[in-house]
This record gives structure tokens, C-alpha cells and sequence, in this order.
């Protein structure tokens, strides 16, 4: 019998605990993994809206992917997280800007022992949570997966392969993510307990951050790395946001950014970003959280970085204009 700190409940044919889980946003992240957590036999609810909830609703959940497709019958789901029920994992896999709107709501979900998991991209999400959650309570997290919302119900993993690294953010956590990891093992995807969650979160971040120049030159990762100008701004940009991580005082190693390249050579050549898809598709984008962030602290720490500035002005225009809140003049 596997004891762990949560309030769950025992499941005694698997003779293992299950959690309560909620997803927070079903898109290609949190539809990805919520349906691995579920078909291990964990309670899992999932947050969704429009005709992606009704399908769900209907007919389960579908994640067609490059390691294998698979179906989940029966998948409980709402539009609404005061219905989810006080949960014993929180996983948030909505976009970064979105934390705002919801991290109200996600307190009431929550328990003493509540573990929150925010996997967006960037770096503040963990401290955007912890201005309303308990601190106690949100730990630092971060997922690497290429997948997207294919249709209704549906969910495409084309890329990468699908891991979670999470860490304590103060030492009081340390005690619960040994149960964590084992509830992520059983659900059968890759997943580590890091010592230094905030270096693995500026890794994600630095990478990520390509987005912009992607957005910009509507290319997708193959082209931009084959073009030789474009493949220079791409290590441009990733060297800047290198050297503003020493600055932080964050500990990655000096080949990081050499390797960085690398792990791009490796991307499918058509494949693209959640972000670039936004700002070519007109909607609200993480703009802010990615090359803005690095505009905004490069400020604070006296770095210049010329790339990610003219990649996040270049679209400031576009954001504004998605949100609707384009200045307009009378003449």
C-alpha cells in the first residue's frame, strides 16, 4: 500500500491512492496529461468551454499522438472550476496571461494539503499564484510537449516527448513530491523532481522565447533554422537571454545556449508554436510573459538586448490590436 500526504481516497482492487484532479484548461497541455492522469485511475475533472466541453461531455476525450493514440471514456468536465470540487492537485495548464483571471477561483478548489501545479510558459506564473493561493501551496512546474487543440474533443501531440519537471519553491514542500512523482509514473509519462526548479524553468523560458521571432517571420522551426539570417537572430536571441539569466543569478551551464540550437535541429520542420499561431490568428498571445519579460528585466539589470526588443515591439502592435485596445486618433 503506497501512503501519500494527500486527502485521498483508496481504490482497493489497484491497492494505490487515487487523486482528485483538476485540469485548468484542456488544450494541448493539460488535455494531454489530464487524460494520461485519468486513465491511471486518478479523479479527474477537466475545465473546458464551447463545443471542445460539449464533445468531451459526449463522447470522452481523444489525444491522437505521435507515441500511440488513446481515448478516454466517460471524462467529467465543466465550464465552470466552483464545480470541480476541492481538489488534491491542481494543474494549470492555461495560457500565462489567464492566470490573473482564475487564480481566485482556484484558491476555493483547494485544501491544506492542496499541491497547485502551474505549467505556462515563462517565469512568473508561480508568483502570480502565490499573491492569492498560499505560497505552501504552488509549487514550480514546467512541461515540454508539442500538442494542440485538433478539433472538438480532440487533442494532437505531434512533437517532443511529453515529461513534467516540478520543484519545491520553499523547503516545506520538499515532503510532498515524492507522492507526486509516483501518481505522474503510474500515469506513464516522463516526469522529474528537480533540486533547482528555478534554473529548469529559465531553460524552458529561454527556449520558448524563439516563439516571438517565429511569429514574427511566419516561418515555421525548419525554416527559421535553415535561413542563415534568421538562424543568427534565432542565436542572437538565445544568447541574450543567456547572459540575462547570469544576471539573475540563475545556474545554467555556458554550453547552454550551443545546446539550445541543437535541441531545435531536432524539431519537426513544419511544426510551429502555440504563441506564433495566436498573434498570426489575431488573438491575445503570451507575448508579455515571454520576449516581453525579457525586455522588462534586461531594463531592471542594465542588459541590452536588441533582439528580443524589436522581436516583442515588432508585436506589440499586433497584441494590442488582438485585446482591442489599438490607440485610435481622429483626423
Amino acid at each position: 500500500m503506497l501512503f501519500i500526504f494527500f486527502s485521498t481516497h483508496i481504490n482497493p482492487i489497484l491497492s494505490i491512492s487515487i487523486m482528485k484532479i483538476a485540469i485548468i484548461g484542456t488544450g494541448g497541455v493539460g488535455g494531454f496529461f489530464g487524460a494520461k492522469l485519468a486513465l491511471a485511475g486518478n479523479d479527474v475533472t477537466f475545465l473546458a468551454r464551447g463545443a471542445h466541453l460539449g464533445a468531451i461531455c459526449a463522447n470522452g476525450l481523444t489525444v491522437k499522438s505521435i507515441d500511440g493514440d488513446f481515448h478516454l471514456n466517460n471524462a467529467k468536465a465543466t465550464d465552470r472550476i466552483s464545480e470541480m470540487g476541492v481538489s488534491d492537485l491542481v494543474i494549470i495548464g492555461l495560457k500565462a496571461w489567464q492566470i490573473k483571471e482564475v487564480r481566485d477561483e482556484i484558491k476555493l478548489i483547494t485544501h491544506a494539503d492542496s499541491l497547485v501545479l502551474p505549467l505556462q510558459n515563462g517565469i512568473m506564473a508561480a508568483e502570480e499564484l502565490s499573491e492569492v493561493i498560499p505560497a505552501e501551496a504552488v509549487i514550480g512546474g514546467l512541461c515540454r510537449i508539442m500538442s494542440k487543440v485538433d478539433g472538438p474533443g480532440v487533442i494532437c501531440h505531434f512533437g517532443v516527448k511529453p515529461s513534467i519537471v516540478f520543484g519545491a519553491l520553499m523547503p516545506s514542500q520538499q515532503g510532498k513530491l515524492g507522492a507526486l512523482k509516483e501518481c505522474f509514473d503510474r500515469a506513464g509519462f516522463e516526469s522529474k523532481v528537480s533540486d533547482d526548479i528555478l534554473s529548469e524553468l529559465w531553460k524552458k523560458f529561454i527556449l520558448i522565447c524563439v516563439s516571438g521571432l517565429v511569429a514574427i517571420t511566419r516561418t515555421t522551426y525548419g525554416e527559421l533554422r535553415e535561413v542563415k539570417e534568421t538562424r543568427q537572430l534565432m542565436v542572437d536571441l538565445l544568447q541574450e537571454i543567456y547572459d540575462l539569466s547570469q544576471k539573475v543569478g540563475v545556474n545554467i551551464k555556458a554550453d547552454f545556449v550551443a545546446k539550445t540550437v541543437a535541441f531545435i535541429d531536432t524539431y519537426p520542420y513544419d511544426s510551429s508554436t502555440s504563441m506564433a499561431r495566436d498573434v498570426w490568428e489575431g488573438k491575445p498571445s503570451e507575448i508579455d510573459y515571454q520576449n516581453g519579460t525579457v525586455v522588462k528585466l534586461a531594463e531592471k539589470y542594465g542588459l541590452d538586448v536588441p533582439v528580443n526588443k524589436f522581436v516583442y515591439h515588432c508585436i506589440i502592435p499586433m497584441e494590442m490590436k488582438a485585446r482591442g485596445v489599438m490607440p485610435t486618433t481622429n483626423n
